[in-house]
């Protein structure tokens, strides 16, 4: 069992907040790094930061020891699928006093899944209303003075749902269509037999208009939440054999008396705080200028998992290079049964990639399995084989890899847009996510040239634009909040397929070297901050000026008009599959297969040739 001795378990610092059970463990942690100008429990957060950037997120931030902060204690029961502890909120009031905190819980989008309870404000008890499903507000009974903070303690009780284990299909993300209907969370907080996503257990502060009205929650698309940039103290407690992975810097995992561990962490000036929990996963570690960069994955997944950790680890050298330094020591990719056609989730310092992407290279059925509306497609393959002289199986396998590849590099990019540069994900999700699926973009075509940058932005991009057209799906504006697309099809098509292409087509107005120049000065200019709709075309504008008023008229065209049809070509599946002609899939028709099979493709060509 491995055992970290630096800071072992924060006890040092967390053993002052009340109302929590139970006693340090026997062991003194070594003190941080001496500092006259943070408390200790900054020097701790602060472990996370590299210590060139210190000084860059306080230009940002202000100072760094008024950053709200969080400290979280809790247990978790695998078995029992619970989740039970305390969380210890404390908030400076800045500009104005404080009257109240809002705490947003995104697993209740759906049920009511976690419950606060116990509250305290400097250790009396206050009453806890809730306005929203996902919201939780507390009213301070003395408003707290510019200047003080408002500490607010509350009893954390979580009943995660289970979900079948290996996750959703994929085949949709990588023609690039999303489920119709429904939405959810693709699995944030739920729980197979040796997994569990705690994502959202953390209560937090989120952000405000200009009246104190907190951003809204999550809507059943898209992304669920970002917050203010934050520091974190927390102690994760499971059985022994299971392993926790959350965003920081790893303080301490110690074994207690009662044959469970503890797993500490330590996170400074982050938007989020996700917590999973698994057993019997693996790692593979790299360092990566001045990160250390882990890959964790099922063991039986291996060989992808240190595909993996190459990938991500070639982005962020690539990114870190033309975007600036990630401000992290640490960060993490972790395997995850994603569901809902979901290929990854982003979160400062880390991020999950879906377990079917990881089999689906080596079992392209994998890739199918539970994808609603492919199942006449999984069966034909599946009655295929799985020989490596299959060409359809080989094709395939070779795109899921490519699709791995691509989701590893758009969550990636996450770490940049939104994890530094802040934008609203329910009103404005087009924001990051059209930058993080165009600078994996152009990573493929940094790591591999024009050519498969090219072949990427067709079998990735204006495919997914492409098969929802062809299934009655009708173009739009794409810039709109994340409960005004009608489904996840929808969402997919426009911000992922459509709007990423407007970077295109602004680069090569202004060239390259203006585009890249903006695209350094955006990352620079907002850096832990908050950008609107049009901040990367104003960046684009100051390092072109001769084309604003174009690059604003394409922003117009590309995200609040509807020229899909006129911008992107005619949907043609066959061409989305990389088939140079109808000869290319009639061909399928002559592989040696029962007569059931082959009846089943000739039933399937007339959509895959577009007719």
């Amino acid at each position: 069992m491995r055992t970290f001795l630096r800071g072992c378990l924060l006890w040092g610092v967390l053993s002052g907040v009340p109302a929590w059970s139970g006693p340090p463990p026997a062991v003194t942690p070594p003190a941080p790094p001496a500092s006259p100008a943070f408390s200790p429990e900054v020097q701790l957060c602060l472990q996370h930061l590299k210590p060139s950037e210190r000084a860059r997120a306080t230009k940002a931030l202000g100072p760094l020891d008024e950053l709200p902060r969080y400290r979280v204690q809790l247990d978790v029961d695998p078995a029992g699928r619970e989740v039970t502890g305390r969380v210890q909120v404390e908030v400076l009031a800045r500009d104005t006093p404080l009257t109240e905190l809002y705490l947003r819980l995104t697993p209740n989008a759906r049920e009511r899944r976690v419950t606060l309870s116990g509250a305290k404000v400097g250790g009396r008890p206050v009453k806890l209303e809730r306005p929203e499903p996902t919201l939780y507000r507390v009213a301070l009974e003395e408003p707290v003075p510019v200047g003080a903070a408002a500490v607010v303690d509350v009893a954390v009780k979580a009943t995660v749902p289970q979900v079948a284990a290996g996750g959703g299909g994929m085949l949709s993300g990588l023609l690039g269509g999303g489920s119709r209907g429904g939405g959810g969370d693709h699995g944030a907080f739920s729980a197979t037999e040796d997994f569990l996503s705690l994502v959202g257990v953390v209560p937090q502060v989120p952000p405000t208009d200009a009246v104190g009205r907190p951003w809204d929650g999550p809507q059943g698309i898209g992304d669920l939440a970002l917050y203010e940039p934050a520091h974190v103290l927390a102690t994760v407690t499971v059985p022994s054999g299971w392993t926790v992975h959350a965003t920081g810097a790893p303080m301490g995992e110690v074994p207690e008396r009662n044959g469970r561990v503890r797993f500490a962490f330590a996170a400074a000036a982050v938007r989020d705080f996700p917590i999973l929990v698994s057993r019997g996963y693996e790692s593979s570690t790299a360092t990566v200028g001045g990160v250390t960069v882990e890959s964790h994955y099922a063991a039986r997944d291996k060989a992808a998992g240190e595909r993996v950790l190459k990938y991500a680890s070639a982005m962020l050298e690539e990114y870190e290079r033309r975007l600036g330094p990630l401000p992290y020591t640490h960060f993490r990719v972790v395997e995850a049964p994603l569901s809902g056609g979901a290929g990854g989730m982003e979160f400062p310092g880390l991020v999950t990639v879906a377990t079917s992407l990881y089999r689906g290279p080596m079992d392209p059925t994998e890739a199918l399995a539970g994808l609603e509306g492919m199942e006449g497609l999984e069966e034909l393959l599946g009655a295929m084989g799985q020989g490596g002289g299959n060409p359809v199986m080989a094709q395939l396998g070779a795109v899921l890899e490519r699709t791995l590849e691509f989701t590893v590099a758009h969550e990636v990019a996450h770490q940049y847009f939104a994890g530094l540069v802040g934008s609203d994900p329910i009103h404005m999700p087009v924001v990051d996510e059209s930058l993080a699926q165009y600078a994996a973009l152009l990573y493929v075509e940094w790591k591999h040239g024009k050519g498969a940058a090219e072949a990427q932005r067709k079998e990735a991009l204006v495919s997914a634009y492409h098969l929802y057209r062809m299934t009655g799906g009708k173009d739009g504006r794409a810039d709109r909040p994340t409960g005004d697309f009608v489904d996840e099809f929808e969402y997919s098509a426009l911000v992922y397929g459509k709007a990423p292409l407007l970077h295109q087509a602004s680069r090569q107005l202004v060239g390259d070297t203006a585009f890249l120049q903006a695209l350094r000065a955006y990352v620079d200019t907002y850096r832990f901050k908050w950008a609107g709709g049009d901040a990367f075309t104003r960046e684009l504008a100051k390092a072109s000026p001769a084309h604003a008023k174009r690059l604003e008229a394409l922003r117009v065209r590309w995200w609040l008009e509807a020229h899909g049809d006129e911008d992107l070509g005619k949907a043609n599946l066959a061409s989305m599959l990389g088939a140079q002609g109808p000869g290319d899939l009639e061909g399928l028709k002559d592989l040696e297969m029962d007569p059931a099979s082959k009846q089943l493709l000739e039933q399937l060509m007339p959509g895959l040739l577009g007719e």
